[in-house]
């Protein structure tokens, strides 16, 4: 009897584990809520087109003006994803193109044709639509998540965490989301030289979407201290095709 009871314990024990939620199913849990509450899993997916102006400002450590961008941007996901981001720089128009295939690059009426600088620019293509994707982007494929329970930011706001991994030698990047709203509420970065803190001050109403409205990154210690502001951006004039 006793040696029974042992084998219904051990069973219950390993039916346990089983059932206990990983760290990974805890993150997807809080990815699923927060994709609710910006809009929905399916409508995402049901889009072909989005379209919003997006304005950047880069600021030095001494709070002077580094630069400043006014784009367009463009994504087509039906049939295939494609894209466009236009913007003009001392009076030049720069239309910086992927077509599905490759990426071209127009400086006027000039072609750019340097791989290099083909590469660079589709990287930057790729990282505006990684930010403007989110929180559906933490979804694709080769992306490992993690939940790592409820922290309090710099600013006093207690938030849920997921890290994320893209593999050894990529950045790592944790995700900040409002544990009652569940909407992502910022974001950080670990890079090679650098570390940065984004805040995400508020959203666009769009079709039953919430999308990124302004935003400020900053500099930060790896305690997540502020340092300086780094970069501030607008998002605005969203245009959506379902």
């Amino acid at each position: 009897m006793k040696k029974v009871n042992i084998l219904f314990l051990f069973g219950l024990l390993i039916i346990s584990i089983s059932c206990a939620s990983s760290p990974e199913k805890e993150a997807k849990v809080l990815l699923e809520k927060s994709m609710d509450a910006h809009g929905g899993s399916e409508a995402w997916k049901d889009l072909k087109s989005l379209k919003f102006r997006k304005w950047t400002r880069l600021l030095n450590e001494d709070g002077t003006t580094e630069s400043e961008l006014d784009q367009w941007h463009e994504f087509r996901f039906q049939p295939y994803f494609e894209g466009k981001i236009t913007w003009t720089k001392d009076s030049i128009t720069h239309v910086s193109i992927w077509d599905g295939a490759k990426m071209s690059y127009f400086m006027g009426e000039n072609e750019v044709k340097n791989e290099d600088f083909l590469a660079s620019k589709r990287k930057d293509f790729d990282a505006a639509f990684y930010a403007v994707a989110q929180p559906w982007k933490l979804l694709d494929a080769g992306t490992k998540l993690s939940y790592e329970g409820q922290k309090t930011l710099e600013n006093g706001n207690r938030v849920e965490v997921i890290r994320v991994d893209y593999g050894p030698e990529a950045d790592i990047w944790w995700y900040y989301f409002d544990p009652v709203s569940f909407e992502m509420v910022g974001n950080e970065v670990q890079l090679k030289d650098h570390r940065s803190l984004v805040y995400n001050l508020n959203f666009e109403a769009i079709q039953g979407f919430k999308l990124h409205g302004i935003r400020e990154s900053w500099r930060v210690n790896e305690n997540g201290e502020k340092l300086f502001l780094r970069a501030e951006y607008r998002y605005s004039d969203y245009q959506i095709l379902k």
